[in-house]
Formats: C-alpha cells, structure tokens, sequence
C-alpha cells in the first residue's frame, strides 16, 4: 500500500496530447522546409499545397461524384502551411491553450475531426465568398477558430490560467475563457486587415470554423448526457 492523497488526477491521468503535438509538428515542420527554399520554390509550394479558391469554387460547380479530385486534399494541406512564424506562432500558441482540453474530453479522433473538418470547412466558405480569387489560401486560423469553439462549448464557464506580463514581471492569473477567446478574434481580426484577402471573407471564414466547432461540442455534451 501507497501512502499519500489519491486524487482522480492520480487515478485516471490524462493521456498526453498527441494530436495537439502532431499538428504543432507538422505546422512547424512544414514552415521550416519553407524557410529553407528560394523564393521560386516557396510559391510552388503555396501553390501546391495552398487552397485557390477559384479552382475549388470551379469543383463544388461539378457534381458530387467529381469532387474527389487531388485538388480537391487542398482544403486540408493548406491547414498546415504558414508563411511566417508571426502567424504560425499565434495559432499555436491558442492550439496549445484549448487544444488539450479539447483532445482530454473528446479524445485524439474527436480533435482531429473539429481541426480538419472546421479548416475545411472554412476553406469552403472562402471558396463561396470568393470564387474568382486566384491567390492561394494558407494556414490553420480556420481549422484553430474550430478548437477554440469547441472548448466554449465544453467548458463554458472554465478560467484559464495565464501568466500575464504586469510591469517586468510575468503574474499568474486565472483568466475567463471567454476573455481570452475574445483575444483570439481581435488577433484574426488585425491579421484579416493586412492579409491577402478581403477582411470580411477572412472573418467569415473564422466564424464558421468557430461555428462548426461549437456545434461539434455541443452534440459531444448532448450524446454524453444521454449516456448518463
């Protein structure tokens, strides 16, 4: 026998977050082999790996059976492509801070599904709003909007231990979630004002990533519920 206080922490710890790692690395990954190419070879990669909203508008025009294209994975590889490590850092940084809860209640597929399907669908709603737009479209602020809905969802009321600058020392606070999901959206919203496309698109955008993940949580919550 073991001497000590058993806390449920003890008793059933939570698995590490490995989906959270695995796109923090792939993100990373994917932006280090972009810094290291030339300037001709980092637009062939947008243009690989990024979604162009033209050529996606043109396949949702085709029938269902004709969207299972190779052009068609773009909605997904772009999630994982940045083109500096300002934006990249700053969608990690919240992946980090909601992303694991999110994974500790719905599990490794559970993330997954609210990352992917809520970057994809972002895409989606670009491609819509803008079908001419030939730019490529990058990075994974739709598919975090997702994970930053789906913890609202779980965890509406939770504060979120933050360690804030106050003068020339760092202070430990208990912040609401709510406060800080708004940092988020001021943050999309100043970098939607100096990104590549209109800033009420890119907002869009966000706003249906946070949507799908909201909704995604609130069904998780229902069906747990129901098994009670």
């Amino acid at each position: 026998m073991t001497n000590g206080i058993v806390t449920n922490w003890s008793e059933n710890p939570p698995h590490p977050p490995f989906v959270t790692i695995s796109i923090s690395l792939v993100c990373l990954l994917s932006l280090l082999i972009y810094s290291g190419l030339n300037p001709l070879m980092q637009q062939a990669m947008i243009d690989i790996g990024g979604m162009q909203p033209s050529t996606l508008s043109a396949l949702l025009d085709e029938p269902p059976s004709a969207w299972w294209q190779l052009s068609a994975l773009a909605v997904i590889s772009s999630l994982f492509i940045h083109a500096s490590w300002l934006h990249l850092l700053g969608n990690l940084v919240y992946l980090w801070v909601f992303g694991i809860k999110v994974e500790q209640r719905l599990g490794p597929i559970g993330i997954l599904l609210v990352f992917l399907l809520g970057g994809a669908l972002s895409n989606v709603i670009v491609a819509l709003r803008v079908p001419q737009l030939d730019t490529p479209i990058i990075g994974a602020s739709g598919a975090i909007s997702a994970v930053v809905g789906a913890y609202l969802g779980l965890f509406p009321g939770r504060r979120i231990g933050l360690f804030l600058p106050l003068g020339l020392y760092l202070q430990f606070a208990r912040v609401p979630a709510i406060l800080v999901i708004g940092s988020w959206f001021t943050l999309q919203l100043l970098y939607t004002a100096f990104g590549p496309i209109n800033g009420a698109v890119a907002w869009w955008t966000h706003l249906a990533g946070f949507a799908l993940g909201l909704s995604f949580a609130l069904v998780a919550r229902a069906m747990a519920q129901i098994r009670l």
